[in-house]
């Protein structure tokens, strides 16, 4: 499919339509994106629509998977392609039967004339699960299989030239394809025969909100990934200095740890924040979380902490939150690598402990279902 699909049926002038399609209104929306880029679509009015649960539930690739993903390219010395599907929706046929009035958008000729909707479009609160339904059988198709722990990820059994077995992936975000193999390319060509691209696949540089960049380590020859989420901390950070400037404070120091050392927040007791302050500490540890899904691993144990006190936060908190802020500004170049070199530890600092007694019949729980295991050990 080349092109985009015709997404209306315009019938002719009297013609009414079948029994049984419901009416709902569109309406065209303009913008401008962060790059300066304009769109233009037309979308649906999904709330006139009751749609049942199952037909609007659908799911995305976790970036955990993604994280792993990238380290099992690396530890297996594969190649990664990414690709975006142009107007995906547009690419699949509807599940509920509407129809429309024609307005000015369609041409002078057609001005009133009832349209009947034949493929999904944006606003419908059934496209997305349309979309992802279409996609998933494709890829079954291809041989792929969605894993057990995350069912947009896609694994097929693969064969090197050296007969070195592994599992070539396919991660779904929506529209976003992230292709993991020792040849993406024939994976990609089968993807183009199916579906409208918009570009052609590439190495990625941009993935959901974060850099994707090559990662050198000295002494390595085989291609590492590394994740940096620069883009979005330099926004989060203008944001939280532009609210600070408001009374008149700035983030002061250059903090060499996330909180502040010997900081206990659960013995806190300065006073609890206004409903206006409390709103705002929420939406601050919404950001830091966000900036932990894209890769400020360094720190999620103390935005963990803070969390705690969604509910009831203290003026001692808040400042924590923007302490936090603070150390990122002063560590944002910091990128997190999927080096697949093992951890050497020194064992003589553990010491040894035989627990047979308890757990004699102790054994490790496997998944009678789960897939054999391919490539080198994680």
């Amino acid at each position: 499919m080349k092109n985009n699909s015709v997404a209306f049926h315009i019938l002719d002038d009297g013609e009414n339509p079948p029994v049984g399609l419901q009416w709902i209104p569109f309406h065209m929306i303009f913008d401008i994106k962060c790059d300066f880029t304009r769109k233009a679509r037309f979308v649906t009015s999904g709330h006139w629509m009751d749609a049942p649960t199952q037909l609007t539930y659908f799911s995305i690739v976790t970036r955990d998977s993604v994280h792993i993903a990238f380290l099992i390219a690396a530890l297996n010395d594969l190649d990664i392609l990414l690709a975006d599907v142009g107007n995906a929706y547009l690419q699949v046929p509807m599940r509920k039967k509407i129809h429309t009035t024609a307005g000015p958008e369609f041409g002078p000729h057609n001005v009133g004339k009832r349209v009947i909707i034949v493929r999904a479009m944006y606003g419908l609160k059934s496209s997305e699960a349309t979309w992802h339904a279409k996609l998933s059988q494709t890829l079954q198709d291809m041989g792929f299989t969605p894993s057990y722990a995350d069912p947009d990820v896609w694994y097929k059994p693969a064969t090197k030239d050296d007969r070195f077995e592994y599992y070539e992936y396919i991660l779904v975000y929506e529209d976003d394809l992230l292709v993991v193999s020792m040849a993406p390319g024939p994976v990609m060509k089968t993807l183009q025969k199916a579906y409208r691209l918009k570009d052609e696949p590439c190495h990625p540089t941009d993935y959901l909100g974060s850099k994707i960049k090559v990662w050198n380590i000295p002494n390595e020859t085989r291609t590492v990934w590394s994740m940096i989420c620069s883009q979005h901390l330099k926004e989060a950070i203008k944001n939280v200095e532009l609210e600070l400037a408001k009374a008149n404070q700035v983030l002061k120091g250059k903090p060499n740890t996330p909180m502040q050392p010997g900081y206990r927040p659960e013995l806190d007791v300065s006073p609890v924040l206004d409903q206006d302050q409390a709103n705002y500490y929420q939406s601050l540890i919404g950001i830091l979380r966000w900036a932990i899904e894209l890769g400020c691993i360094d720190i999620h144990i103390d935005v963990s902490l803070l969390s705690s006190y969604l509910a009831q936060p203290s003026i001692g908190h808040l400042k924590q939150a923007l302490h936090i802020f603070n150390y990122l500004k002063h560590h944002m170049s910091s990128h997190i690598v999927f080096d697949p070199n093992c951890v050497t530890w020194e064992q003589a600092g553990f010491e040894g402990y035989d627990r047979t007694e308890f757990y004699h019949d102790a054994i490790e729980s496997i998944p009678p279902n789960a897939p054999l295991p391919c490539g080198h050990p994680v």
